[in-house]
């Protein structure tokens, strides 16, 4: 097992390019599935969850080359529409398989997915949508099992306890795509990583309006072909490093990054006094003088997002003064708090808050990450802190960023991996 080791007190500057969006890739690579024809995607993330779709894809029955950024999927031999527990037992976007096998076989057999340990993450809205397009649908022994001769067109209203679910409206968009007459999708999730998928089902010839708005339609097709399509940016990942900057005092250009997509986190650090500027299609970002606290809550696309939230708990833990963060995505993920703490921040819980109050300066200490985004605050963390920060369970990095490392040392950072 790996672990990172970050020597503090370096100041970030430089230009930077982030990789495609992996929460964009996931669906897209599954929406593959979907047609009999060949598909080729570009700007795709060396990512563990890309590996695994891939493995995935290959288990299916599909045929995948993987060479570099670039994966082609050919499906036209794909017969076996079950996603064992072994292969999805370590990323939630497994689940959005369910759709696309259900849509081309009229069966899918997929098993719970795994992931993060970040909260409770239901599947409830899946199984709903799935089930409103006249699906039959039974859990059971830790399987989803979903049966139809042929989906059929309805309106569908995907409204949780949280809000929206990104992945519960890319599985029923894509399924959608093969029923027969019209779909309605009520409180859709309004991510530029679900308007990414949509335009990819676009491409291959699916019939879809309402992309980016809380009410997409959907009108069914026969038959849907093969397309060639490029990922989208990151935009946790360019937040993450629009992050890495204000809190190192840094000066950093970001390439080819739309701050629209990013413009709740954007506007708090505005506020806080980062100066963030965009022109010719890149963004950047410098930190001049001392900034101020400011309070954050998650919420669904276009609010704060919940997958910036440690990252933004990081900056605010050198910021003197109080800010409060609320979780309203994921209210139990909080598990970077005392890991934080254990480098000197100085953070309370209360509920689904997390009242931060600001130090000048952090210490260095071993630490561990928990899950993906919290493995990111604590290098950020690390950046800042005096001494040298050793992370261990480094894994959940990769599984979600490509090259941290090696995009950092570019930037004047001090961070090498080593086996523990």
């Amino acid at each position: 097992m790996d672990k990172l080791v970050v020597e503090g007190g370096r100041r970030l500057e430089g230009v930077i390019e982030v990789s495609g969006a992996k929460n964009a890739s996931l669906p897209i690579l599954a929406a593959t599935m979907l047609s009999k024809e060949s598909s080729v995607i570009h700007n795709v993330p060396q990512v563990a969850d890309v590996f695994t779709m891939v493995k995935i894809l290959k288990s299916l029955g599909a045929r995948v080359e993987h060479k570099g950024n670039t994966v082609e999927v050919d499906p036209r031999g794909a017969v076996n529409p079950v996603l064992p527990y072994k292969l999805v037992s370590t990323m939630r976007g497994s689940i959005c398989f369910l759709g696309p096998l259900l849509a081309r076989f009229g069966e899918a057999k997929v098993s719970f997915p795994g992931g993060c340990v970040i909260g409770p993450r239901p599947i409830d809205l899946h199984v709903k949508g799935i089930r409103s397009l006249g699906a039959e649908v039974k859990v059971e022994h830790g399987y989803i099992l979903a049966k139809a001769k042929r989906l059929r067109g309805t309106r569908v209203y995907l409204g949780g306890a949280f809000g929206s679910s990104v992945l519960g409206t890319a599985n029923v968009l894509m399924a959608a795509c093969l029923g027969q007459g019209k779909t309605v999708i009520d409180n859709a999730a309004c991510e530029p990583e679900v308007v990414d998928l949509g335009n990819f089902l676009k491409a291959m010839g699916a019939r879809i309006s309402g992309l980016g708005s809380p009410s997409i339609e959907v009108e069914g097709v026969e038959r849907l072909n093969g397309a060639t399509y490029k990922i989208i940016p990151d935009r946790i990942e360019a937040g993450t490093y629009v992050i890495a900057s204000a809190m190192t005092k840094g000066d950093v250009t970001i390439k080819n990054l739309d701050l629209n997509m990013l413009g709740a986190m954007v506007d708090k650090l505005k506020d806080a006094g980062v100066v963030i500027t965009q022109k010719n299609g890149h963004a950047r970002v410098r930190r001049q003088r001392v900034l101020r606290p400011v309070s954050v809550t998650t919420l669904p696309y276009p609010g704060f997002p919940t997958d910036l939230q440690a990252q933004m708990m990081a900056l605010m833990c050198i910021v003197p003064g109080i800010s409060v963060i609320t979780e309203k995505i994921y209210p139990d993920r909080f598990l970077h708090v005392s890991e934080l703490n254990r480098m000197g921040s100085n953070i309370m819980l209360e509920g689904n808050s997390a009242i931060v109050s600001g130090q000048k300066r952090l210490s260095a200490a071993p630490v561990m990450a928990s899950d993906l985004r919290a493995s990111a605050a604590l290098v950020l963390a690390g950046l800042v802190a005096d001494g040298t920060t050793e992370i261990s369970r480094v894994y959940h990095l990769d599984r979600g960023y490509e090259d941290l490392v090696g995009k950092l040392q570019n930037l004047g950072a001090r961070i090498k991996r080593e086996k523990e």
